[in-house]
C-alpha cells in the first residue's frame, strides 16, 4: 500500500473516530435532550425516543473508539455507515415533510441550528468518510499473517 493511501485511511479512520466519540458523547451527556430530539422526527412510535435516545451515544462512542485504537476497524465503520444511512433516510423524511426542526446530531440542546438539508449534505461527506475507511482497510493486509 502506497504511502499516500496509507495517510488517506488513516486520517479518515481518526477523523471519523473522533466525530462519533463526540457526537455520541454529547447526545450521553443529555439524553433526555436527545430524546426531544428523536421525538421531533415523529417517525418512531413515542415510547421509543428514549430508548434510541438512550442506546445510540454508546454505540457512536464504542465504534469511534474502536476507529481511533485501529481495531476492528471494518465493523465499527459498517455500524457507523449504517447509522449514518439511517441518519440520512431519517433527514430526508424531515426535509420532504417541511419540518423545520434540528438535526440534533452534534448538539441535542438545540443551542445551534442545523436544518435537515444541511446535515443531510453534512452526513454525504460522512458517508465519504465511512466507504473510504471501510474500503481502504479491506484491501490493507492482514497484520495476523
Amino acid at each position: 500500500m502506497s504511502r499516500g493511501t496509507s495517510l488517506l485511511y488513516h486520517l479518515c479512520r481518526l477523523s471519523l473516530g473522533a466525530l462519533f466519540l463526540y457526537a455520541g458523547a454529547v447526545k450521553a451527556d443529555d439524553v433526555v435532550a436527545f430524546a426531544r430530539n428523536v421525538a421531533n422526527y415523529e417517525i418512531l412510535p413515542y415510547s421509543w425516543n428514549y430508548v434510541v435516545a438512550a442506546t445510540l451515544p454508546y454505540v457512536e462512542v464504542v465504534a469511534g473508539l474502536l476507529l481511533i485504537a485501529n481495531r476492528k476497524v471494518r465493523p465499527a465503520a459498517l455500524v457507523l455507515g449504517v447509522l449514518t444511512a439511517v441518519f440520512m433516510l431519517a433527514l430526508a423524511s424531515v426535509d420532504l415533510r417541511g419540518l423545520d426542526i434540528d438535526c440534533g446530531c452534534f448538539d441535542p440542546r438545540g443551542e445551534g441550528h442545523t436544518s435537515a438539508r444541511a446535515a443531510l449534505l453534512r452526513d454525504f461527506g460522512i458517508m465519504a468518510l465511512v466507504v473510504l475507511t471501510y474500503m481502504i482497510r479491506g484491501r490493507m493486509p492482514d497484520p495476523r499473517r
